[in-house]
């Protein structure tokens, strides 16, 4: 899918190679990980080895100097495979993009060469049971006890923390000239006291488990904070539009997958005299799923430009779009893609039915569609808000 009119040689090159150790792995190899329980280990290894994982963090802390226009090419094409990793929306995305831009030397010099090798993860702890995708709400509030902060609050649908070696927590603190309530970064280590969680049931079949987590008088030390106090907003997003970004990564190489299996089949599936994908039934929708992706990945591609690029602002815009995009792009190649392959596509053996549910996650995760909608008509179109 690449596109050489925005794509360099080099990006080319990237995408050729990550398609080729995608390859080598595959949904079987996902699927076993699944079925035992495991983890993608020997994947994330070896991403790592070959630093596809840390390619957008910075050369001097060991990554590979390149921005979320590299990082999201390793997912979509991963994705493409069959086997996309979700910790790289997690732990170099976000908070390795959040530390880089906004934490202290020291923080930078402890977590983003772990990063960027593979030998540490970071989970990203935002989402709250009574908050939703209303981030204005949240809950967890971190206070000054002397030279510590005291962390208190509940979180849900976080990722890989079984596997993190900490998590970015976003709380609020007080501002002290207002009284107002702002968000603030923390890295929590996994094994702090107070910082609890438990498993979240999920239909959805993932490597990655989801946790609630729980933070019971959590004290940290006063360099837990990342970035400026007073920063707010500001910090936060820097990580949230490479997660929406990212997303879109991850949905389009769903759908790619999802598309190639059904292309695949249509090609070969004779049950009259020709192949089915001779017929303008199966064919069109096919297409159109073809076209839906290709559009939603030139938005992706002008979100991670424009966020490298360091236009803040229009890259929260187009971010958005490209999540919504994709998201929606994904779910329907799935849908058709099953539907092509008729009950073939409902068995094991392709590996399509499962994609039903995980389409879905795009839709929803980070951030909802309707929410979406709702910020482009308001910060786009200039409507007034309707909460």
């Amino acid at each position: 899918m690449s596109n050489p009119v925005i794509e360099t040689e080099e990006h080319r090159a990237l995408r050729d190679a990550v398609a080729a150790l995608g390859k080598r792995y595959g949904r079987e190899y996902v699927a076993t990980v699944v079925a035992e329980g495991k983890h993608t280990d020997e994947l994330w290894a070896e991403a790592a080895g070959l630093g596809y994982l840390g390619v957008n963090l910075p050369e001097e802390y060991g990554g590979g100097g390149g921005g979320i226009v590299e990082l999201s090419l390793v997912l979509e094409e991963l994705g493409a495979a069959g086997c996309p990793l979700l910790m790289l929306v997690v732990s170099p995305a976000i908070c390795g993009t959040v530390i880089a831009r906004f934490g202290t030397e020291e923080q930078k010099r402890t977590w983003l060469p772990g990063l960027a090798d593979g030998s540490r993860k970071m989970a990203f702890g935002i989402t709250e049971p009574d908050a939703g995708s209303n981030s204005h709400r949240i809950t967890t509030t971190a206070r000054r006890d002397g030279d510590e902060w005291v962390l208190n609050g509940r979180k849900v649908f976080i990722s890989g923390v079984d596997i993190a070696d900490a998590t970015l927590i976003v709380g609020r603190t007080e501002d002290a000239r207002t009284g107002r309530l702002k968000p603030c970064l923390f890295i929590v280590p996994r094994d702090t006291p107070g910082f609890g969680r438990s498993p979240i049931a999920m239909e959805l079949a993932a490597p990655e488990k989801q946790f609630e987590l729980t933070l019971d008088e959590v004290r940290l030390p006063a360099e837990a904070l990342v970035g400026d106090e007073d920063a707010g907003l500001l910090q936060l997003f820097a990580g949230l539009n490479p997660e929406r970004i990212m997303t879109a990564a991850f949905a389009l190489g769903m759908g790619r997958y999802a598309l190639g299996r059904a292309v695949d089949y249509a090609r070969t599936r004779q049950v009259w005299k020709e192949p089915i994908g001779a017929h303008q039934a199966i064919a069109h929708p096919l297409a159109q799923a073809h076209i839906e992706l290709e559009l939603a990945h030139l938005m992706m591609q002008k979100a991670a430009h424009l966020y490298d690029a360091g236009d803040d602002m229009a890259a929260g815009e187009a971010a958005n779009m490209a999540k919504y995009a994709a998201a929606e792009a994904a779910v329907r190649a799935v849908d058709q893609s099953v539907h092509t392959l008729g009950g073939n596509g409902l068995t094991q053996e392709y590996g399509l039915a499962s994609m039903i549910t995980a389409a879905r996650v795009a839709r929803i995760a980070p951030v909802s569609r309707e929410m979406i909608l709702n910020f482009v008509s308001h910060q786009s179109l200039g409507l007034p808000k309707s909460y």
